[in-house]
């Protein structure tokens, strides 16, 4: 789970709202609580979210992309991710710099505003999972944007990212490959300084996941959490 909070395998999943806008804010909150999400905070900037939470995490903060109060996207997604909560973003989906910034940032996928509701309800279930949300503004955010530079790795790097991002521990990585584990490490610590370099940190699995998709070492996952290039 990539959220912080404690909670039981039954317990609902937690949801914050971030919108400038009160009525979008409202139907969130009802869909949310429809679908049996807890929706812990809804907040017209992230100040107060923060405020809201009380040094809490919640699963899955929903966030919109442009907020009305100066704050830039970054500083938004970064902030609410120091809290240890997940960010979807909820966005206008021809702002394609503005999307792709919330990714570089760490958000762990988008929607667009013109998304049907239940469409935004499986985005949410989907990152309240832990999984990487991969649709096509995602992918529109990617493929137009010609900063969001790969980050250059080496036939053995792939290999290594490709098995640990999957779910293999790194033992079993440099076992499959027939490398010592201190060599695995090293690839590995390698291949997050070669992200960081272009500007696309990784410090955890789940965002080194988020890279092999982006980069096409790994398929993507749709709204619903299944393999989005069958």
């Amino acid at each position: 789970m990539t959220g912080a909070t404690a909670r039981t395998a039954d317990a609902p999943a937690t949801v914050a709202i971030v919108d400038d806008h009160e009525a979008v804010r409202l139907g969130l909150r009802a869909a949310c609580r429809d679908a049996g999400y807890d929706v812990v905070a809804e907040t017209a900037n992230v100040p107060e979210l923060l405020d809201a939470l009380g040094g809490r995490a919640c699963d899955v903060v929903v966030l919109d992309l442009s907020l009305g109060d100066g704050s830039s996207v970054t500083e938004n997604v970064r902030a609410v991710l120091r809290t240890g909560s997940a960010v979807l973003v909820h966005s206008i989906a021809d702002r394609v710099a503005a999307v792709r910034e919330s990714l570089a940032a760490g958000a762990a996928g988008v929607i667009p505003k013109a998304s049907p509701m239940a469409a935004v309800i499986g985005a949410i279930a989907t990152v309240a999972r832990g999984d990487v949300l991969n649709n096509v503004e995602w992918a529109s955010a990617i493929e137009a944007d010609r900063d969001f530079a790969k980050a250059q790795l080496g036939r053995r790097e792939r290999d290594v990212l490709h098995l640990y991002a999957s779910g293999l521990p790194l033992k079993l990585v440099a076992m499959q490959l027939g490398i010592a584990h201190s060599t695995a490490r090293e690839y590995l610590d390698r291949i997050r300084a070669k992200y960081v370099e272009v500007g696309r940190p990784a410090p955890t699995k789940v965002d080194l996941l988020r890279r092999a998709v982006e980069d096409g070492i790994l398929p993507g996952l749709d709204a619903e959490g299944g393999d989005a290039r069958r």
